[in-house]
């Protein structure tokens, strides 16, 4: 593994650690060279899965981008990335489930849109305003109406009181 900061080969491997979802190995590394700690994870291979966009033209499925949108997503939100990234190999892990060799890319969205809202309802909307088109104002006031209906059980808030002490 090639060293961010001197680009030297050498390094070692100091920590290793199994995910949380079991899909992925965390590696600590130090390069040889010059010391620099960095982490590298490593995953299973898995067969290449082509995204069917809306006009019928075909792609690789890129993990990559799928964590970009996200992101873009919770910009300036209080999301830790680890949230995004399990979100991520969530909808990954749902998609190659069934072994498909093309994914439409009109499945993605939804799976995209269910995490979100789950995470953060502000990323929802961003998101769900450029999945869905909005046109006009409508359209985003149609979706906050339907956030207020929804009890959010939101991920990123603290339990204030504990169940079991009251």
């Amino acid at each position: 593994m090639r060293c961010i900061k001197c680009n030297s080969l050498e390094d070692k491997v100091i920590d290793s650690r199994l995910s949380k979802d079991g899909f992925s190995i965390r590696r600590r590394r130090e390069c040889l060279d010059c010391g620099h700690r960095f982490t590298t994870y490593e995953q299973v291979e898995r067969r290449d899965v082509l995204v069917v966009k809306r006009d019928n033209t075909r792609e690789p499925f890129k993990r990559e981008k799928l964590l970009s949108g996200l992101v873009k997503a919770c910009e300036k939100r209080p999301v830790p990335i680890e949230v995004l990234e399990n979100a991520v190999d969530e909808i990954v892990n749902e998609l190659t489930s069934d072994n498909l060799k093309e994914i439409p890319s009109r499945s993605i969205g939804p799976l995209v849109m269910v995490r979100l809202q789950k995470i953060d309802p502000v990323a929802f909307v961003r998101y769900a305003s450029v999945y869905r088109q909005f046109q006009d104002v409508g359209e985003f006031s149609e979706v906050i109406e339907s956030l207020e209906n929804i009890p959010m059980d939101n991920l990123l808030q603290p339990e204030l009181f504990d169940a079991e002490k009251n």
